[in-house]
């Protein structure tokens, strides 16, 4: 799996990582040189608050919220305990990027908690780790114990005054948990499920008090700002969207892995990195951002440029930046299927539009994938995603419903096809020809 570390050497350790992540690897390569830097100067915690509004970083897990931004909701100065927690419950299809800093390039993620837990007045850090790689939840324990024994994590850093406690908390494989407060919840020791907001985890989060959530890239960034400088940052990528980012690319490509570019570069050059679409097959279409992104017809992404703004100009959203990349061999039935299928198994239960939405959906894309559907499946499919999206308390049922709604706008032709002639629009053997990364569920 290529990681390149071209732009930002900090955020990744190189194709060699696996082997240099630990404390000495990555102080020689200048780790902990901000951390330093911010204690021993005693940097004003508004002032790197303010470096880091300027850098424009925007949060990596999906929303790309401003990280500095969500940094001043914090109230810092309010007295008790205030929390901050590093999201790494990556569990979204074709999202891989945060596992591997994790495996990589633990130290990024633990200076840059640090750092963050003394802009914003924190004492105390989690960071939630998806249930599923429980090797790197120990080797994050490891780079914590390190960095504990460094002193670089605990009381008086430094032999400055603060004092940063960082623990690790293994997750339960469940991809609702990656909503921010349902982790939250599980990280209480109660089922995973979303609150209702407000009140915002800024004001009330874990344990009742003031909690600022960050995904694991945006962490692994802030070494690298303060190094930089804000206004160095948001040069390395475009305006409004500052510097480099990971990509997870997955699906019909020749070389899958995480590539790490600036924002604001063409997918073609992305997917040229990627060693292109395999076997010299033509591009079909593109998800963009995780499983939650709509689909983009391949033209139009091959004129698209990967950053927040570029992915919403054709029609989709940058998202977690996991692309996924289908070629004229995939069935577009049968990768929505899979796609509902997991929606279907995921939702938590506690909304009813997605409880029932979602198994909807998996049910009639299911019958129209095995020959079994209704001409009035169609109008159907396009009325159940409106009942699901925008009806819940977290935003699960707005990311099931926008692939049925986009595969729907775009490939219509092959699901009136499967409806009227009882199989794929692309042959089978065409299909296995391109040995189709979207795995059929199980009947049920």
């Amino acid at each position: 799996m290529a990681i390149l570390g071209s732009i930002n050497p900090i955020l990744t350790a190189g194709l060699d990582g696996d082997r240099t992540w630990r404390l000495a690897d990555y102080v020689a390569r200048g780790g902990y040189t901000a951390l330093r830097r911010v204690l021993g100067e005693r940097i004003p915690p508004n002032e790197i608050i303010a470096e880091v509004k300027k850098s424009v970083l925007r949060g990596r897990g999906g929303a790309g919220f401003p990280t500095g931004l969500k940094w001043s909701f914090m109230p810092r100065t309010l007295p008790g305990d205030k929390y901050l927690v590093c999201n790494s419950d990556e569990g979204e299809p074709g999202t891989f990027k945060d596992r591997d800093l994790l495996r990589y390039n633990p130290h990024a993620v633990i200076e840059g908690m640090v750092i963050a837990g003394y802009a914003i007045g924190a004492t105390r850090g989690y960071n939630y780790i998806h249930g599923e790689i429980w090797e790197l939840y120990q080797r994050f324990e490891e780079a914590i114990a390190e960095a504990r024994a460094a002193g670089f994590v605990g009381q008086n850093i430094l032999g400055s005054d603060h004092s940063f406690e960082l623990y690790a908390h293994h997750g339960y494989g469940a991809y609702i948990c990656g909503e921010e407060t349902a982790l939250l919840e599980s990280i209480e020791g109660k089922k995973g499920q979303p609150r209702f907001k407000p009140p915002f985890p800024a004001s009330f989060g874990l344990y009742g008090q003031p909690t600022t959530i960050n995904n694991t890239e945006t962490l692994a960034s802030v070494p690298f700002i303060m190094n930089m400088g804000g206004d160095a940052y948001l040069a390395a990528g475009k305006p409004g969207n500052g510097g480099p980012k990971l990509f997870s690319v997955s699906g019909h490509v020749n070389r899958p892995g995480n590539y790490e570019l600036p924002m604001g570069t063409p997918f073609a050059t992305l997917l040229e990195m990627a060693g292109g679409v395999r076997g010299g097959r033509k591009l079909k279409a593109v998800i963009p951002g995780g499983v939650s992104a709509p689909v983009v017809p391949g033209d139009v992404m091959m004129e698209a440029t990967l950053d927040y703004d570029g992915v919403s100009k054709a029609g989709s959203m940058l998202g977690s930046g996991a692309v996924i990349v289908m070629d004229e061999t995939t069935c577009m039935v049968k990768a929505l299927e899979r796609l509902a299928f997991f929606y279907h198994e995921e939702s938590c239960g506690q909304c009813t539009p997605c409880r029932e939405g979602t198994g909807w959906l998996y049910k009639i894309i299911h019958r129209i994938e095995n020959g079994r559907g209704r001409p009035e499946d169609l109008d159907l499919l396009g009325s159940l995603p409106g009942n699901i999206s925008g009806r819940t308390i977290c935003a699960f049922g707005d990311a099931a419903a926008a692939p049925v709604q986009s595969f729907l706008k775009h490939f219509r032709d092959e699901f009136a096809y499967h409806i009227e002639h009882g199989r794929c629009l692309v042959p089978v053997e065409v299909q296995r020809a391109g040995s189709s990364f979207f795995t059929a569920p199980a009947e049920g």
